[in-house]
């Protein structure tokens, strides 16, 4: 089905708008109706190469620049996006088909949150010095001095497409780096609108750029093969994460890494069973299940596994799929046609492998004004084993697991038992057992009687699987800057 919107959503390079060309350019789609929400221009090898030149000549002036001046203009792209709050929820929206209810209390407000706060920890950052004694009666001053690692590409997911842009760019521009961005072919929207906030911030052009388009033989690989990049940073899938470390493994470019997940959470039978039912509900069920943190694989204590199942199923329930600019949508569509394949696949495999359904299962009736979008019924299963595929592999949609346990070295041993090792929660009132449990997950972050807490500062990213190196606070700053020694003998 196709609407002819009238509208282009344009690459942006060296602080302009280029003019689209309809012999190279794709639709975007309303994962809610299936219809056609604007073109898409499609940047070829050219444009890519056009962004890297602006942005490598635009790096250096910009590094030269003091910090202060550097963290002011986050400090006005955060006050800009937020006097178009809900131009930004609509746009976010649109693409992803989220409820603006969502959009507003997460996507659009930490993006402003990210942008302040990596103003206020690269403003404040310090570096490490040594005074030494040597040999002879000797001494020597070391101290580090921090530079931009360059020109990096930024890659992000169609999933929290604001908020993860945001979350790379605010940090590799306060550094002093110049960024070509490339969005997800199926959320081009807010980086696009981000470019003309940022240049009404006063950003330099060629500071950033963003080109659109796919991987494979398009504006994905003509970014990551291009031999001016200096770094890559990256969300999204396993799979494609390690075909961009190869692609840029014969230039030795440093990556940064947040991929997949398959999330478990522990449920121990002294667990506050509403404060547990209410954070499993977001755990699963928030953004349709299409955040990485999401929790796919449930741990039960035997002794409380029925309460937790009927509660979890219970509000599951209460969940309300319906238009995204509803104000009482809870739950919106998966992204596209082609994701609710292959979640139905799963489906599929679920029942094959003897799963019971308590929830779900299928594809809801949305009515007509609906009925060409991607969606899903929330799904819960019990009857399955660490064993079964569905287990074992990333869904990305609304779905979980219920798999009961008796001891906690066992729920251990079933939580670790996985190739990813992004986060896992733990639900209990012993907060003995909350650390020690925590501290033995093989995961990159690990929450207690919570889920999806965040402290900005903090190091965020996975192991295994689920990625390489941390970002997040200082540890941004370590992936966005090189450090270079300076030994003073005195």
């Amino acid at each position: 089905m196709t609407a002819d919107t009238g509208r282009w959503i344009r690459n942006f390079v060296d602080g302009r708008f280029i003019e689209p060309d309809e012999n190279h350019s794709f639709d975007n789609i309303d994962p809610a109706t299936g219809l056609v929400h604007a073109s898409v221009h499609e940047a070829d090898a050219t444009l890519v190469d056009r962004a890297m030149t602006a942005a490598r000549r635009a790096l250096g002036p910009w590094s030269a620049t003091p910090v202060r001046e550097r963290t002011a203009v986050l400090r006005r792209a955060a006050d800009l996006v937020e006097e178009r709050f809900e131009e930004f929820v609509s746009a976010e929206s649109a693409d992803t088909g989220k409820p603006v209810s969502l959009a507003r209390e997460l996507d659009v407000a930490r993006a402003i949150a990210n942008f302040r706060t990596f103003a206020d920890v690269v403003a404040a950052a310090g570096q490490e010095s040594f005074l030494t004694d040597l040999p002879g009666g000797h001494h020597a001053l070391n101290y580090a001095v921090r530079k931009p690692l360059g020109v990096v590409a930024v890659i992000v997911p169609w999933n929290l497409p604001l908020l993860l842009l945001t979350w790379k760019v605010a940090p590799a521009l306060a550094c002093g780096n110049a960024v070509v961005v490339k969005p997800s072919e199926e959320t081009p929207g807010t980086a696009t609108l981000l470019a003309e906030v940022l240049a009404d911030a006063g950003l330099p052009a060629g500071l950033y750029n963003v080109v659109h388009g796919f991987g494979g033989g398009s504006a994905g690989e003509h970014l990551t093969t291009h031999p001016g990049i200096d770094g890559v940073t990256f969300t999204g899938s396993s799979a494609t994460g390690a075909h961009v470390m190869r692609t840029v493994a014969p230039r030795v470019r440093p990556v940064s890494f947040e991929l997949g997940g398959k999330n478990a959470a522990i449920v121990f039978d002294d667990a506050d069973l509403e404060e547990t039912l209410t954070g499993l509900t977001r755990s699963v069920f928030a953004n349709t299940g299409q955040v990485c943190l999401c929790t796919e694989r449930v741990y039960v204590q035997r002794s409380v596994f029925a309460d937790i199942a009927d509660g979890l199923v219970e509000r599951a329930h209460t969940l309300r799929l319906g238009s995204p600019l509803d104000e009482a949508t809870t739950t919106g569509p998966l992204i596209s046609q082609k994701h609710r394949e292959k979640v139905r696949g799963y489906f599929e495999l679920a029942e094959r492998s003897g799963a019971k359904i308590l929830t779900g299962g299928g594809v809801p009736d949305m009515g007509a004004e609906l009925a060409g979008g991607s969606w899903i019924e929330p799904t819960l299963w019990t009857g399955l084993t660490n064993k079964d595929r569905v287990v074992r592999e990333e869904i990305f949609g609304p779905v979980a697991a219920l798999i009961p346990f008796d001891t906690e070295e066992e729920a251990i041993a079933l939580a670790n038992d996985t190739d990813y090792g992004l986060a896992a929660s733990v639900w209990t009132r012993d907060l003995r057992r909350g650390h020690r449990v925590a501290q033995a997950m093989n995961v990159g972050m690990a929450w207690v009687n919570t889920w999806f807490l965040r402290d900005l500062r903090s190091p965020f990213g996975g192991v295994g699987l689920s990625g390489i190196g941390r970002e997040g606070g200082e540890s941004s700053l370590h992936f966005y800057t090189e450090p270079t020694n300076v030994c003073v003998h005195l």
